[in-house]
């Protein structure tokens, strides 16, 4: 079978790491077309990777870019619009988190998938290709920590990185669907149920401009789970140390911790300051080998004829969560959970 032909739309720092996995590591395809509002960006998309074929507009690329497959990693707004007509285009579609920005648009999107089952659809819920996260999923399912009950994840961000969240904190939709939806799924995923209810709480402790945009600096959720499973939230956005994620499964024989230290790598620096353990910095560090597997899966998912685990009815019941944890913080209630459909 010939090289597949991928295109990307979006070009951002996540865009960019997609492009350069496209363009240089991942076998059986090749990037061949880039699409971006900024010029900047599409000169990248030239000079570093060498795409030729390059545009400012979505739908020009879809019409005329020779491609069988499109990666979109543009503005979460755009997301849904945009699948849909690279589906009805007839093209195959890798789609960043979130799959829209309300569930209505997630109905839509799922409707755009149902719609053409002859094509792969793909969301990018990296954190499942980790090795780590895979391992842990490997454990549970062998029954290694018996029988799996709770489900504890932190997610914070870097302070380094507070400039760019408070700026966009009053379009991101707020801190537990920006930033929440990657441990929701993980959750889902490793107690093979769905949550019934969430009760959220949230503040802003050093920064009260969250507050005054009606979002939090830092927040935590309880979720009870269909088949009585459980599962905490606790995210945030000032981990003076670096980029802090953990998630925890706790099971009837036993458990198990994934990056209790978000460690950089193995080494230890003995200096004036004590033992040290440099962390890493930032996800695109974290996630590196995630994102790369993750596309993988999807090109090898069209070249054999195969679904992809990581369905579109994942990404609309992350989203449905998220906006009910959001919910609950805001009003400061127990927010039932509505089964999906």
């Amino acid at each position: 079978m010939e090289k597949l032909k991928i295109g990307i739309a979006g070009l951002g720092r996540l865009g960019k790491i997609h492009a350069k996995n496209l363009a240089d590591r991942i076998s059986g395809c090749e990037l061949t077309a880039a699409c971006s509002l900024l010029e900047s960006e599409l000169e990248y998309a030239r000079t570093e990777l060498g795409v030729r074929d390059c545009y400012t507009n979505f739908r020009e690329m879809l019409k005329n870019a020779d491609m069988d497959a499109v990666a979109i990693v543009t503005t979460s707004g755009e997301h849904c619009n945009q699948l849909t007509a690279a589906l009805n285009a007839g093209k195959h579609v890798f789609c960043e988190k979130p799959l829209g920005i309300s569930v209505e648009e997630c109905y839509l999107a799922e409707k755009a998938v149902e719609n053409h089952p002859d094509k792969v659809f793909m969301l990018g819920f990296m954190r499942r290709f980790d090795p780590s996260y895979i391992y842990a999923k490997q454990k549970i399912e062998s029954g290694t920590i018996g029988e799996p009950y709770l489900v504890k994840a932190t997610g914070i961000d870097p302070l380094k990185f507070i400039e760019g969240s408070l700026r966009f904190a009053g379009t991101s939709g707020g801190l537990f669907i920006d930033m929440a939806i990657h441990d929701i799924d993980l959750m889902r995923w490793y107690l093979g149920a769905e949550p019934k209810s969430v009760y959220a709480i949230g503040g802003s402790y050093g920064f009260p401009q969250f507050a005054a945009l009606g979002d939090a600096e830092a927040g935590c959720a309880l979720f009870r789970f269909e088949n009585g499973a459980m599962g905490t939230i606790h995210s945030g956005r000032t981990a003076a140390h670096g980029y802090h994620i953990e998630t925890e499964i706790v099971g009837t024989k036993g458990a198990i911790r994934i990056s209790p230290i978000p460690q950089k790598n193995l080494a230890m620096l003995y200096c004036e300051q004590g033992v040290v353990t440099e962390c890493v910095e930032a996800f695109p560090e974290r996630f590196a080998e995630a994102y790369l597997s993750e596309m993988q899966e999807f090109v090898n998912c069209i070249r054999e004829g195969r679904k992809p685990a990581v369905t579109v009815y994942d990404g609309t019941k992350a989203t449905q969560i998220a906006f009910a944890t959001t919910e609950s913080f805001k009003n400061g209630r127990l927010v039932e959970i509505p089964p999906h459909g």
